[in-house]
């Protein structure tokens, strides 16, 4: 069995970090605190780790747009090592400022296209602010994503300023969606504020083609215990929160191997 040893990657600005630790610890994953710069200096090492974290948060203060700075230093300092983790079989999932990372980089909707080409992106809000509310999620069950297998809705907030996902109609059609915002009825939508930024189809994350590399705007690691719903005081709720299956998933994953 193998051991979920996972990598929570922090750079200046990531701000939800702890929480991402704290989820995966829950979930039973043998959790890192570690710095780019400490995998750039190579006094860490992406191989040793089974899962990679990119969590929320504002790198770099987003100058040059959400999550661009450490995108390039991903590629121009760290592709090799990220290429040879995703070509072994490790896990990625990145949340939110991860999520616009991962597309930024070129690792999402295609690894191969990581330091090649950015097939999508993640923009303003149509509503053209800061979009920071509770949302409906449809799971899509066709989708190959590890992280979503035995998951049909969830319910987790985002906190977001560019997180429109779009791309060309040929990629759309081909993306693998994991996740839609949906409204109450857990009907994809385009309506706002169900769909908080105005993503194309819907979309409020994808992975790969593998399904192990996975990003999304909401945020799971803030709701994976049941006090921390925001109605908690007042009804009645499992104290399992909707995004912990996500973490569990991870790491089950990885102790099957």
């Amino acid at each position: 069995m193998s051991k979920a040893k996972t990598l929570v990657l922090r750079a200046p600005g990531t701000n939800c970090d702890m929480e991402a630790a704290f989820a995966f610890e829950k979930a039973g994953a043998d959790v890192s605190m570690v710095h780019i710069g400490e995998l750039i200096r190579r006094e860490k090492k992406l191989a040793d780790y089974r899962i990679m974290v990119l969590p929320g948060g504002f790198t770099y203060g987003d100058d040059l747009g959400s999550g661009k700075v450490i995108a390039n230093e991903i590629v121009t300092k760290l592709g090799d090592d990220v290429k040879l983790f995703v070509e072994n079989g490790g896990l990625i999932i990145g949340i939110c400022n991860g999520f616009q990372i991962l597309v930024k980089s070129g690792l999402l909707p295609d690894p191969s296209h990581l330091n090649k080409i950015q097939k999508t992106t993640l923009t303003n809000n149509d509503s053209g602010k800061f979009e920071c509310r509770w949302v409906n999620l449809k799971v899509n069950p066709e989708s190959n994503c590890i992280f979503t297998k035995g998951i049909a809705k969830m319910y987790l907030p985002v906190a977001h300023g560019e997180g429109k996902f779009v791309a060309d109609a040929e990629t759309l059609k081909a993306v693998d969606v994991a996740v839609y915002y949906a409204d109450a009825n857990d009907t994809p939508t385009m309506s706002y504020p169900d769909n908080p930024n105005g993503s194309l189809n819907c979309i409020a994350g994808i992975c790969d083609s593998s399904g192990r590399i996975f990003g999304l705007m909401p945020h799971p690691e803030r709701y994976v215990t049941g006090s921390q719903h925001p109605r908690w005081t007042d009804e009645s709720f499992s104290e399992q929160g909707n995004g912990f299956k996500i973490f569990e998933n991870a790491v089950d994953w990885v102790k099957r191997l």
